[in-house]
């Protein structure tokens, strides 16, 4: 048997410990007294009462993966294991993944924020992971409701890699509601967790796993996240481990954005598009700046290409309301309703109660 997974199976073990432990012995030897001499480890008598193993977690978890070629058990020293992950305080020892290992290796963003976000937030997601994986970015998200979902769907939309690190076993849904977004990241990306197979949503799992996302990534970008936020959570751990720390900036009147502004006071990147993004990532991960930037998509400064300039000019990021569209753009009310429509087919804006809010930038 494995001996990693021996050793990540012992309840009372948790990663920072297990870190601690191999400072001072090689994985086999911890194995070894862990089975026949734990009065030799050096923890308190408390934590070696604790200690247990259990064979039967083991024997499950390589069912678990003989039962598909695409179920992989990866220990911290597999060839597949998140490059920088390894370099956090306490990596998990063992890592369950479900679908193509390669897309681990890959230098990767982690694009979060809120569950409930707006359409304009989850707009300008996607568009931002779809943009990021054409430079040859990798998205990782922890396909949550809200920014967590719409990063991976754009990420897959564009046929790129994205990476979902779930609080749950990498065998169970969660939310159900992503049940398809789940097997369509099973079969164009990868799945993996901390977390032994089925393992169900608990609370307290969600903050541990925000500390893969931003390990196994070279920086966070955080969309619509309140001062409480889970995100912040993640963009504190992304700090302490020395990754980038970028934010998506909103309306100062709506409190969705809070945490999105302190984290720009607090020396965060202000991003707009892609472009931040990579400019800031010049030099790390192996990433040639240079060569992205030829497949960076271009600006049009005169907005020439934009349909209907002026009325789009007049539609927020924010509810805007038709009289406020009318005033703005001095067009007709037939011509303004018409050029509305026209614009929500082509998903430049969206109907919401109070009127319209617009969804894509130029």
């Amino acid at each position: 048997m494995p001996d990693a997974l021996i050793v990540a199976a012992v309840s009372g073990l948790g990663p920072a410990r297990i870190q601690q432990l191999l400072h001072q012995m090689s994985l086999p030897e911890l194995r070894q007294r862990l089975e026949s001499d734990i009065d030799s480890l050096p923890l308190s008598n408390a934590v070696k009462t604790s200690l247990q193993l259990q064979p039967q977690k083991v024997d499950q978890a390589l069912a678990w993966q003989a039962q598909s070629r695409s179920h992989h058990i990866i220990d911290i020293n597999h060839g597949h294991y998140p490059p920088l992950l390894k370099k956090i305080s306490d990596p998990p020892l063992v890592l369950f993944a479900k679908g193509d290992c390669d897309h681990l290796l890959q230098p990767c963003i982690a694009l979060v924020g809120s569950r409930q976000a707006s359409l304009a937030g989850k707009a300008f997601t996607y568009d931002l992971s779809a943009a990021l994986v054409t430079q040859g970015l990798a998205i990782s998200s922890g396909m949550a409701a809200g920014i967590d979902g719409v990063a991976h769907q754009g990420a897959l939309a564009q046929k790129g890699s994205t990476v979902a690190v779930l609080g749950t076993g990498v065998d169970v849904v969660y939310p159900k509601r992503h049940h398809s977004l789940y097997h369509q990241i099973a079969a164009q990306g990868c799945l993996i967790s901390e977390y032994w197979p089925g393992t169900q949503a608990f609370a307290g799992n969600f903050p541990r796993r925000n500390r893969i996302i931003a390990g196994m990534s070279l920086g966070v970008v955080v969309t619509e996240a309140r001062l409480q936020s889970g995100s912040l959570v993640t963009a504190r751990l992304a700090l302490e481990q020395g990754r980038e720390v970028f934010a998506v900036p909103g309306s100062v009147a709506s409190g969705d954005y809070e945490g999105c502004h302190y984290l720009i006071q607090q020396g965060a990147k202000l991003v707009q598009n892609s472009a931040d993004i990579i400019e800031e990532l010049h030099g790390l991960g192996g990433l040639h700046l240079q060569e992205m930037r030829k497949c960076a998509p271009k600006v049009d400064s005169d907005n020439c290409q934009l349909p209907f300039a002026s009325l789009l000019a007049s539609v927020k990021y924010e509810a805007t309301s038709i009289d406020e569209v009318i005033e703005h753009s001095g067009k007709p009310v037939d011509l303004v309703l018409e050029q509305l429509l026209e614009l929500e087919l082509q998903g430049w804006v969206a109907a919401v109660p109070g009127g319209y809010v617009r969804l894509k930038r130029n």
